[in-house]
This record gives structure tokens, C-alpha cells and sequence, in this order.
């Protein structure tokens, strides 16, 4: 086991975590990412206890508490939330295709075992039914025991959960859903997969005729090319496609975006058709979506603007 150096610091092993040892990326009592999607550039957190940190079937589970970020959940080596902003991505990636349909009954979330997303989908009257489909019961349950301000949605009674392929699911399920979500991984290794066209393919014949989709979508500072790569082969599925963004500080570049598609072709992104009240902010613990907020996620800053980003012609406001 390799154990953080300095004196003000004390890296503990919980017992739950069994002879597994703390990933490589801690060192001196700091973790660091790093990746070659975005190199020359590195996050890094202070940590004050590694609570969980495990191999499982698909991936190393690390959990460990920060010094300013609360508990960290990192998969190979990759941040995936903290507790102290995690709220923004989750809320974003939920309600921007949520208040885009008009009876978003029945819903699917691919992925998200942190139970983030699916915290926010529940949290709507109109949704009934939500099917998540993670791969990875390791990162459900240690989110559970170390994520529970996430976690929550797990007991929600609107929940049918199916630990396995989302793909496999979704060929079984053909014209199901009024709403898929993807809360993906960057694409590297396995996940890379998630933002191919095949997958975009696959998403469509799950969603029924008025069906929405929404996908993490990689950062515009980091990944334009990607972003309009995957555009152009969306455009081809959908009627209607739109990119939106978020800001988020340990994403790498501080902002993460989101690729949304429509088999409906009125739809409008930019006009969400619910525009949640200041009670319903309220009620639902928003801290950071709004309707303001859902509408100018879609504006987008000139260099991204000029590389990739069109919109379809039925949308009125558009930065084409």
C-alpha cells in the first residue's frame, strides 16, 4: 500500500475497503488526475481520509474525503463528483431535457451510479417510472455508504434498478422511454463507446415518437472536434440537436456540456415548456438550475460558436 507522505496528514484505510491498496494518484497527501484527453493540465485535491478503495468487476473504486470538496468518488483514476458541487452537473444534465418534454412519464438513466441524476429525476410529479441501468454495483453500493446526500434516489419507489449492460437493456426495450439520460464517463476505454454513433442509434429506438435525450457531452475548451463530431452524426438521427453547458470546478477545464436530441421536431431546448417557479426551486433544493439558467446554457462562447455549434433551423434563437 502506498501511504501519503508529510506529517499533518493520516491516510486511513476504513475496514470495509478490505487489503486493497490507495491508487497511485495520491501522493503526499494529494490526489492527481491526469488524462491523455486532456494533457499538459492536471486537478488535484487535498485529502484528509481515503475511505473506500477497491477493484471491482469493471473499474478501481476509490472514495476518499477532501479537505474543501467533501467526499470524493473517483473511477480509474478519473474524478467523477464531489460533494460540493456535484449538484451542478446533476441538476443540468436531469432537468434540461426533463422541462424540455411535455409528459416525461417514464424515463432512463444509463449509468450515474453515484445516484446524483436519478436524485434529480424523481424529484419531478410528472416523471412515474425511472429505470437506471449501471454496470457497476461496487460504485452503487459504495455511494450508498459514502454518497448518501446523492444516494437518496436509490430508495425512491419510482425506481426499477438493473445492475447491467445498458445496451443489452435498451435493445429489449425498444419505443420504452420519453426521456434517456446518459450520465457517461469520459470516452476512454469502454466508454468510448457511449459517444459513437451506434449508441446514438440505439438511444433512438429506446425513446418512444416524442422522445428526448440527454448525454454528457465532453468541454467545448477541451474537446471541439468530439463535440462536432458528434453533432454532425446526431443531426443525422434527430430532428432537432443542441449542445448546453455547465460550469463545474473539478471537470476538467472548470465545464462540462451536454448533447441534447429530439425525435420531435418542435422541440425547443432553449424554451424549456416548463419553466420551474421560485416555490419549485425551492421545493426540489435546486442550487443550480433555473429556467435563466436552462436557456442561456445554450449560449455558447465565439471561438466554440464558430467551430462546431448549428442548431436546427426550426428553433428561433439560434447562434448559427
Amino acid at each position: 500500500m502506498r501511504r501519503a507522505h508529510g506529517a499533518t496528514l493520516a491516510l486511513r484505510i476504513s475496514a470495509a475497503s478490505g487489503d486493497f491498496s490507495v491508487m497511485d494518484n495520491i501522493k503526499e497527501g494529494w490526489f492527481t488526475e491526469t488524462c491523455t484527453l486532456w494533457p499538459g493540465q492536471a486537478m488535484s485535491l487535498q485529502v484528509e481520509e481515503v475511505l473506500y478503495n477497491k477493484k471491482s468487476k469493471f473499474q478501481d473504486v476509490l472514495v476518499f474525503k477532501s479537505k474543501t470538496y467533501g467526499n470524493v468518488l473517483v473511477l480509474d483514476g478519473v474524478i467523477q463528483c464531489t460533494e460540493r458541487d456535484e449538484f451542478a452537473y446533476q441538476e443540468m444534465i436531469a432537468n434540461l431535457a426533463i422541462c424540455s418534454h411535455p409528459n416525461p412519464e417514464k424515463v432512463l438513466i444509463i449509468g450515474g451510479g453515484d445516484g446524483g441524476v436519478l436524485r434529480e429525476v424523481v424529484k419531478h410529479p410528472q416523471v412515474q417510472n425511472v429505470v437506471q441501468c449501471e454496470i457497476d454495483e461496487d460504485v452503487i453500493n459504495a455511494s450508498k455508504k459514502y454518497l448518501p446526500g446523492m444516494a437518496k434516489g436509490f430508495f425512491s419507489p419510482k425506481l426499477t434498478l438493473h445492475v447491467g449492460d445498458g445496451f443489452e437493456f435498451m435493445k429489449q426495450n425498444q419505443d420504452a422511454f420519453d426521456i434517456i439520460i446518459t450520465d457517461s464517463s469520459d470516452p476512454v476505454g469502454p466508454a468510448e463507446s457511449l459517444f459513437k454513433e451506434s449508441y446514438y442509434q440505439l438511444m433512438k429506438t429506446a425513446l418512444r415518437p416524442n422522445g428526448i435525450l440527454c448525454c454528457q457531452g465532453e468541454c467545448q475548451w477541451l474537446h471541439l472536434q468530439l463535440i462536432k463530431d458528434m453533432q454532425t452524426f446526431c443531426k443525422s438521427l434527430f430532428p432537432v440537436v443542441d449542445y448546453a453547458y455547465c460550469t463545474i470546478p473539478t471537470y476538467p477545464s472548470g465545464q462540462i456540456g451536454f448533447m441534447c436530441c429530439s425525435k420531435n421536431a418542435e422541440t425547443n431546448f432553449r424554451a424549456p415548456l416548463k419553466e420551474l417557479s421560485k416555490d419549485d426551486i425551492e421545493s426540489m433544493n435546486l442550487k443550480y438550475y433555473n429556467a435563466e439558467i436552462h436557456k442561456a446554457s445554450f449560449i455558447l462562447p465565439e471561438f466554440a460558436r464558430k467551430v462546431n455549434i448549428t442548431i436546427h433551423s426550426k428553433c428561433p434563437d439560434t447562434n448559427a
